[in-house]
């Protein structure tokens, strides 16, 4: 959800005093990064999973989180920008032993849970990247959650703008072009965020490794391939966020303006540390809310979380209050079910923890880059390069390297056998089938025939929904009647 904030309007004092305040705390962080730390081999993880609350009947977005999360009252459960998002929030674990089926536990119990009282409420929940049903008129700041938090990033990102509007123009199957005068672009896509804290000696490769294989991570997982009834890209919520929040970093800049939402600049060359560094250089606090009191870090952690990177490194705290630095995966989509979302966060952290041995600076970050863009598009239909130098079909290089690799990868965790086989199976048969959720949508809508009595969208989430309380890996479903 994102930092709360108890007012919207920022004075040009605010703003001197908050680049100020920015500046100390960076200094501070790469001093106190820079002295020898307490390290441990402990790896720890945690999800943030989220969720549309969609009418029962119409199965179109229900602007009701309020009364959700108020008879919810889960301190795991919080508002997202749209009053028909929500996002659930697991308790991070070791990520060692039964991990990965603990935490298949806790999201299956939280959405257990919650389901009763969303069926209170003539809802239902739905994991999905972008809801089929939605439509463009649903976007509007009436369904903003109402937290000063998004007010004031509205205002704040339409005012870098001078006031021009957002602009979607997406070109995949087919071609979406949409104008909106706020944010809510952004309440179309819906996430499954991974959180991965490594040893301090390790996350500078960790990080490096992250933008290595998000790639044929995001390939593996898409599963949103339409926006407005429109066939884009296969995770279409890629160029969904980049455009929702279209604003830059100081124009004048040694690299020119960057993004805030992007795949970043470069790898980490000495210091994951460098990230924050670029955040203070290059780009000017969008929330610049000074605190008086503040606790360590307060105004670096509220500017970084106005920035987006796909992998983006945050910094926390440990139980017992030292600072620590982890890895935030922001690409995935929500859904299509538990075991599938399990599944993907297995390939992730067995990815992650297999490459970061390894020198992945060999492939040009360019070639990264551009590797993801073009899972994101393509999904399993993608071609990358890898550190080979050599360019390979998605479906090969996934089912013959990487899934072994990620096995090893969580071998080296020390992840239960069992897990390690019971997950990445499913990836592994999601890959050889060609049907992760992306594929399974576009296949079932194209079996539909037209009906002037039922709209394809409707019948299209009406089938997705079925399946996903089934529980049953995408794979399994079946994308015809």
């Amino acid at each position: 959800m994102g930092q709360e904030i108890d007012h919207t309007v920022f004075s040009q004092e605010e703003r001197d005093q908050f680049k100020h305040n920015l500046a100390i705390e960076t200094q501070a962080l790469e001093t106190c990064f820079s002295k020898p730390q307490a390290d441990d081999d402990t790896y720890v993880a945690g999800f943030e999973l989220e969720a549309y609350l969609v009418d029962k009947t119409s199965l179109r977005p229900a602007p009701v989180n309020g009364g959700f999360l108020e008879q919810l009252d889960s301190a795991l459960a919080s508002a997202e920008l749209a009053s028909f998002n929500i996002e659930f929030n697991t308790e991070p674990l070791p990520l060692r032993d039964s991990a990965l089926s603990d935490f298949h536990q806790q999201l299956s119990s939280t959405i257990t849970e919650a389901l009763p009282i969303a069926h209170k409420l003539d809802t239902e929940l739905l994991l999905c990247g972008i809801l089929p049903t939605l439509k463009d008129e649903d976007l509007s700041p009436e369904n903003m959650s109402r937290m000063k938090r998004y007010q004031a990033l509205n205002e704040q990102v339409l005012a870098t703008r001078h006031g021009h509007p957002l602009r979607l123009d997406i070109v995949g199957h087919e071609h979406l072009v949409s104008e909106h005068h706020n944010v809510m672009l952004e309440a179309a896509a819906t996430s499954f965020q991974l959180h991965l804290k490594t040893p301090f000696s390790k996350i500078q490769q960790a990080y490096n490794a992250a933008i290595l294989v998000t790639a044929p991570v995001v390939a593996a997982c898409a599963n949103s391939p339409f926006l407005f009834g429109r066939d884009l890209w296969a995770e279409t919520r890629i160029p969904v966020f980049e455009q929702s929040v279209q604003s830059g970093g100081y124009a004048g800049a040694s690299q020119g303006p960057l993004h805030r939402v992007s795949y970043g600049s470069g790898y980490a060359r000495n210091s994951i540390l460098e990230v924050f560094r670029e955040n203070l250089e290059h780009f000017p606090p969008l929330l610049p809310m000074v605190f008086d009191q503040p606790e360590p870090f307060a105004h670096l952690r509220l500017h970084n979380g106005t920035l987006w990177r796909w992998n983006r490194p945050l910094v926390g705290f440990n139980k017992d209050g030292r600072p620590h630095i982890r890895l935030e995966l922001r690409s995935l989509p929500a859904g299509p079910s538990i075991k599938d979302t399990i599944a993907n966060a297995a390939l992730y952290f067995g990815l992650v923890r297999y490459y970061l041995d390894h020198d992945c600076c060999q492939l040009e970050f360019a070639l990264a880059k551009d590797n993801f863009y073009q899972a994101a598009r393509f999904g399993l239909k993608a071609k990358l390069f890898w550190l080979d130098q050599k360019r390979h079909n998605m479906q090969n290089l996934l089912i013959n390297k990487l899934i072994p690799q990620a096995h090893e990868g969580l071998l080296s965790l020390k992840i239960s056998p069992q897990d390690i086989d019971h997950y990445l199976d499913i990836v592994q048969q999601r890959v050889a089938s060609g049907l992760n959720g992306s594929n399974w949508q576009r296949q079932r809508r194209a079996l539909m025939l037209p009906d002037a009595q039922q709209d394809i969208m409707y019948a299209l989430t009406r089938d997705y929904l079925a399946a996903q309380k089934e529980g049953r890996p995408v794979h399994l479903w079946e994308p015809h009647d």
